[in-house]
């Protein structure tokens, strides 16, 4: 559009040119968070959306040679900063029943995926990489999904598209679980039905707990931080070598996300401050250039399927995670906050029990999504494999 009005100048290629339009889409997405929609919706679709209409109205191109630089750098980079919080000691040490739930999230989600993944993986463009896709997502947030599309090769469309499908379907799931802690506390047939419950002394024990705030870190923290994922990305990326060709991402993927967690057990490492802010920006980075490959006349050609796909995915996840959850006999309030830290993230597992005034249960839903994250990428690739095995694809 813009091309043919100034075609000197749009749409950009170069380097610094695209560096710039990635740079101003993600400054405008943190202004847009201002607003209640997009802060709502959050920064990871906000930056999609933003970098969808920046492309489609002609600012960059949907292919330019610096995004092989993006793609190469800040997908490995960003799992293996956001995964250095990670301290297992203080999982293992939490309460057997919240674990419980969690546990039993991580299944249902990956059951599922794969069941409907059976049915769905013929009739959608790289459905079986979708399938994996969306268990990473519903373990542990979108992080996870862009990690394994990246290790499976999925194309920029399909892995907009899940993101895309992911929100619609989390958006009305967000709503209803936020409304939900105070229908089921009043309602009588409900309580008949799953008669476990957190007592109210013991779920107001707690303190109160900041989802977000300020924290003060320098460029020394930076230096730390880049030092720890560069090294292990090169790491990675020389035992990656060593797998076939086909697996190769994948395997590069994993092992990122195995030694991130093994340094992120060494308290000097876990205690550098920044590490999910700065690896959640490296991500952004990328998602902004997903954004810039996708022709919105062909995406929404393709993405109805898709949201059909995970649609079913949330329903019948919840379904047979509550079910599975009513006969362990787990209290109500940990299943919620398990789903949710699972769907979205931790900080939302906290702010879910918060709303409800649960305050015991707020660090809970921040460890249970720690959790989620660093599942994510096992579950997810293990199931887009297994449905490439068994429809021989």
């Amino acid at each position: 559009m813009l091309g043919n009005i100034f075609p000197s100048v749009f749409p950009l290629t170069d380097s610094v040119g695209v560096m710039t339009a990635i740079a101003l889409t993600i400054f405008i997405s943190f202004v847009l968070q201002r607003y209640k929609f997009f802060k709502t919706a959050g920064i990871v679709f906000t930056v999609v959306l933003v970098s969808i209409v920046v492309s489609n109205l002609g600012f960059v191109s949907t292919w330019a040679d610096p995004y092989d630089t993006v793609f190469t750098f800040t997908v490995p980079l960003s799992i293996s900063l956001m995964l250095l919080e990670v301290d297992i000691r203080k999982i293992i040490k939490l309460s057997k029943l919240p674990l419980l739930a969690m546990a039993i999230a991580c299944f249902s989600i990956t059951l599922v995926s794969f069941v409907l993944g059976l049915f769905f993986a013929p009739k959608i463009f790289e459905g079986w990489k979708l399938a994996g896709m969306f268990v990473g997502t519903y373990t542990g947030g979108s992080a996870n999904l862009t990690a394994i599309g990246v290790a499976l090769d999925a194309t920029a469309d399909t892995i907009a598209a899940a993101n895309a499908a992911d929100y619609v379907g989390c958006m009305p799931a967000l709503i209803i679980l936020f409304a939900l802690p105070p229908i089921l506390k009043k309602s009588k047939w409900f309580n008949k039905v799953w008669p476990y419950s957190v007592p109210e002394a013991e779920l107001a024990a707690g303190s109160d707990h900041k989802i977000a705030g300020e924290i003060n870190w320098s460029i020394v923290d930076i230096s730390k931080l880049l030092a720890v994922g560069f090294t292990i990305m090169i790491i990675s990326k020389f035992l990656g070598g060593f797998f076939p060709e086909g697996f190769a991402n994948a395997a590069e993927i994993l092992i990122i996300t195995t030694l991130s967690l093994c340094a992120a057990q060494f308290r000097q490492v876990r205690e550098i401050k920044g590490s999910m802010d700065l690896g959640t920006f490296f991500a952004l980075w990328f998602l902004a250039v997903i954004g810039f490959m996708v022709n919105v006349p062909e995406f929404f050609a393709s993405a109805l399927m898709t949201a059909v796909f995970v649609l079913l995915i949330l329903i019948v996840t919840t379904l047979v995670h509550a079910l599975i959850c009513r006969l362990f006999k787990i209290p109500y309030q940990h299943v919620l906050v398990s789903i949710m830290a699972a769907i979205w993230d931790g900080p939302s597992g906290a702010l879910l029990a918060i709303s409800a005034d649960w305050k015991s249960l707020a660090s809970i839903g921040v460890i249970l999504g720690t959790l989620g994250h660093a599942l994510g990428n096992y579950l997810g690739v293990m199931v887009s494999y297994a449905i490439k095995a068994v429809l021989n694809l």
